[in-house]
């Protein structure tokens, strides 16, 4: 094979990879940067807000315990806005307080308990109450761990947008570096050179 005609599929290759990892690279980014903007519109329509530094440097132990302080002081005071936020938020509070409910605030237990009281008793009354506050708490928890799960998506479709990009550019560079020494090759060379130097030989 000639090596002008070598390095003309090489470099005709290395536009090709080159055009499709910019491409995958602008769709990633798009994408995560789709996903940021989505987790933080529907996080912002909830309105939800983390503790006070004032409450977090006193917790009383019932809205906030001494445990909950070290994973929710970086927020102090801040709105539910961002992946990393819902997931300290669920983890750390709500599921804090949830777990301090009777029957852990298990869903499912609670409805059952409430189910099996007898009508119009007291006890009846406390677990239908306890029953709406543990499905609120939960819907909330499980909202906003969607939310930071698709956040999650957001930063590794960022990661491999930077990845492609980066990979798009060295390819783009030896593309280049191709086509310049495509120009400087020979028309006669073949390739591997040994085989011309063979046919050389044998011809002489």
């Amino acid at each position: 094979m000639k090596r002008k005609t070598f390095d003309l599929i090489l470099t005709g290759l290395g536009a090709a990879l080159t055009i499709v990892l910019l491409a995958a690279g602008a769709l990633l980014l798009w994408g995560s940067t789709f996903t940021s903007n989505e987790v933080h519109n529907q996080l912002a329509m909830q309105q939800v807000y983390f503790p006070t530094q004032a409450q977090l440097a006193h917790p009383t132990g019932k809205e906030v315990t001494t445990t909950m302080v070290p994973y929710l002081s970086p927020y102090a005071g801040q709105q539910v806005l961002t992946g990393a936020q819902a997931q300290a938020y669920a983890t750390h509070f709500i599921a804090k307080h949830l777990y301090d409910m009777p029957y852990h605030g298990v869903y499912s237990q609670v409805s059952s308990a409430a189910r099996a009281a007898t009508p119009g008793t007291a006890k009846a009354a406390t677990l239908n109450q306890l029953d709406a506050t543990v499905f609120q708490g939960t819907t909330l928890r499980a909202m906003l761990l969607e939310a930071y799960g698709f956040s999650v998506f957001g930063d590794l479709a960022f990661d491999g947008a930077l990845a492609a990009l980066s990979a798009a550019l060295v390819l783009a560079v030896l593309t280049g570096f191709g086509a310049w020494h495509l120009r400087r090759v020979p028309v006669t060379e073949e390739f591997p050179k040994s085989i011309g130097t063979t046919i050389s030989t044998k011809v002489a």
